[in-house]
């Protein structure tokens, strides 16, 4: 359910160049060129994370292109002329670094972490994969293999097959209704040239953040990224999809059957966008119900006190109980997944969510147990920022659904959450109205 249209396209001379954010250790600026910088001194290993992020990613994609995204997040580690293919490869390792990308909802990343006497081959690797890389056609052709054998991979997962469905469901109109790898007929039909349209279209120093962490001083490595990145030109203007998602009318339903013989629920409820008063309270209550904040896409608590695994597992009726909650820039979705027990049936886990979500909405919170959900909730954050590429991580994604900010005042404003918030939202947005549910029934069960 969209928020809002994004904006039409302003070129990018008419911006104003944002004011630098100074304070010890700590920058935001921009260059000439609209390229955002965000650099934060962290002495305590000899090590840098230089990140760069393109605000484009699959709600940037309209019907025929999905998975366009992901795809060429792929072809830029097939190489340029600079650096061959197979070239970045040994030059980082030889560094004794490691690298990779991704691609999700509302961004593309790549970064690289390095010794902090190496780390400036970071930005000079970064600026020439911004406006070189080659799209070869043979390696276009290659990675088409490639990545449809990845799709064919995630089907095997009754879960993907699922997840799939039911977030197809939700959304009628909004292109966050499609998983990132794209649907399997546009990765068949789509072109070298769709390809590298998107590529210049999206890769460019006004629609890119670059975000370094480690043992650096700012004078020093803001010279370095104007050094790689200061002369390339911003494109005219960034196109973006307006996409106004229908309010829902009703619950919304789905069935799966598949092999295997392990059933599956999902019930995924439309939420708020990540800046939105009541994101933080969700986190909360997804910690009540699931025992962690689940805000990134690992967690490091357990689950074994919450209500729902006391309810579902602990009674034999699930094997696995699961919330996910990504914070994005427009509204999305809040998810619960149940792995049911052999010979159960996903009705069964489906009662008992609803039996949790109507106590949780009547019955106001005990104190003890709101407390276990925050402190839960404030070290599933923790873990997920420990490290300096986490951090990373996080000041570049935080930039791309608000701004640094929402990163570094994320503990302070969720202390702030109160037990009344936790059950207010939960009566906005638990309901039926506002949900998806799917069944994955196996063709092939085992005896009760």
């Amino acid at each position: 359910m969209a928020r809002r249209a994004p904006a039409l396209p302003v070129p990018s001379r008419s911006r104003q160049r944002p004011r630098p954010v100074r304070r010890d250790g700590f920058l935001k600026t921009s260059l000439d060129n609209g390229l955002t910088v965000v650099l934060k001194e962290q002495h305590h290993a000899p090590v840098v994370t230089f990140w760069i992020w393109y605000r484009v990613g699959s709600r940037d994609e309209p019907t025929g292109l999905t998975g366009i995204s992901h795809w060429v997040e792929h072809m830029l580690f097939k190489g340029t002329p600079t650096y061959p293919k197979g070239t970045l490869d040994r030059l980082i390792s030889r560094e004794g670094g490691a690298w990779n990308g991704m691609t999700w909802l509302d961004f593309t990343t790549y970064f690289e972490t390095l010794p902090s006497d190496r780390w400036t081959i970071a930005p000079e690797i970064e600026a020439d994969r911004m406006t070189k890389a080659l799209f070869h056609p043979k390696e276009v052709e290659a990675e088409r293999t490639v990545i449809l054998s990845e799709r064919h991979g995630y089907e095997n997962n009754p879960l993907f097959l699922l997840s799939e469905q039911v977030q197809a469901l939700a959304f009628q109109a909004h292109p966050y209704g499609h998983e990132v790898i794209g649907w399997p007929g546009d990765l068949q039909t789509m072109t070298r040239e769709d390809l590298y349209r998107h590529y210049r279209t999206y890769y460019a120093p006004n629609n890119a953040v670059v975000v370094a962490v480690g043992d650096f001083r700012i004078p020093e490595a803001l010279r370095v990224i104007e050094r790689a990145f200061g002369r390339i030109r911003p494109v005219p203007e960034i196109p973006r999809l307006r996409v106004q998602e229908p309010p829902p009318r009703g619950e919304r339903r789905t069935v799966l059957e598949g092999e295997g013989n392990t059933a599956y629920l999902e019930i995924a409820y439309l939420i708020p966008e990540a800046t939105h008063p009541d994101f933080l309270p969700m986190v909360v209550l997804n910690a009540v119900f699931t025992g962690t904040g689940s805000l990134s896409f690992s967690g490091g608590t357990s689950n074994k006190t919450s209500r729902l695994y006391r309810a579902l597992v602990e009674r034999g009726i699930a094997a696995d109980i699961e919330g996910s909650l990504i914070p994005t820039v427009e509204p999305f979705l809040y998810r619960l997944t149940a792995t049911l027990q052999p010979g159960r049936h996903p009705q069964e886990a489906e009662v008992v969510i609803d039996a949790e979500i109507d106590r949780l909405q009547t019955e106001p919170l005990r104190p003890e147990e709101f407390e276990k959900a925050l402190k839960q909730a404030r070290a599933d954050f923790a873990y997920s920022s420990e490290s300096v590429t986490n951090q990373g991580f996080w000041y570049g994604w935080s930039e791309i659904f608000a701004d640094y900010t929402w990163f570094e005042g994320y503990l302070d404003r969720l202390k702030q959450v109160t037990p009344e918030d936790v059950q207010r939202v939960a009566r906005a947005y638990l309901v039926r109205s506002r949900r998806t549910v799917g069944w994955y029934l196996p063709t092939r069960r085992a005896a009760s």
